[in-house]
């Protein structure tokens, strides 16, 4: 059971009589932000975006997705917003081939207000997948994302799917890989527009398919 917190962004996780402290998203992007720099530290990679809509009422070490990537403010301004990185989530996602200048979908964790309008998101990226194909099809846009192959048990046609942070409906899936449709509004407003095949973006597979995976194992 997950139980949200008035006026904050976070939400306790209640299972088998204990709490946890979690924060989630809906994979509904706020905007877009512009990388400013993204440089080696003494102890981490720092993040620096510009960005004006999520600073708004952000607070000190509250959670922003980044690309999908739930990842933690250490500093902002009203135009600015700058975050810490282990060299873990540099290698493994996609925010390391987003240089100076390049585009990231930002959302803030969900509040007990917010409209659930996309699907429960928890920002910890499972791999990333390979942009196949994009090609325009009619009004609409097409796109074929290749992920890891151990991973595909996890997608089904018309169920959710995270890519770059974006909660996007599965269209179809085949052996190796599976296919979105995406409206000219979310190319607009997301970060797809500046994409291209043979670039990889984040994915985050449904919290259902891996809660079931577990517990058809015991």
């Amino acid at each position: 059971m997950t139980i949200f917190c008035e006026n904050h962004r976070l939400a306790f996780h209640i299972s088998n009589g204990l709490a946890s402290l979690r924060v989630m998203f809906t994979g509904i992007i706020e905007e877009t932000g512009t990388v400013v720099s993204f440089e080696e530290q003494a102890n981490s990679w720092r993040l620096v975006l510009a960005a004006d809509v999520v600073t708004k009422d952000l607070q000190m070490g509250d959670s922003v997705a980044v690309n999908g990537c739930c990842l933690t403010a250490v500093a902002f301004t009203d135009a600015q917003i700058e975050f810490d990185l282990l060299a873990e989530s540099k290698r493994l996602t996609s925010i390391d081939a987003v240089g100076p200048g390049g585009k990231v979908n930002l959302e803030r964790a969900l509040l007990p207000s917010t409209r659930m309008g996309g699907h429960f998101v928890s920002g910890h990226v499972d791999g990333m997948g390979l942009i196949e194909a994009i090609e325009p099809r009619g009004k609409d846009f097409f796109f074929r994302i290749k992920p890891d192959a151990d991973k595909l048990k996890y997608i089904v046609s018309k169920g959710c799917i995270t890519v770059d942070g974006i909660s996007l409906t599965v269209a179809e899936v085949d052996d190796t890989s599976f296919a979105i449709w995406l409206i000219p509004h979310t190319m607009e407003v997301t970060n797809l527009h500046t994409k291209q095949v043979g670039d990889r973006v984040n994915l985050e597979y449904d919290l259902i398919a891996k809660y079931v995976e577990k517990i058809f194992a015991k």
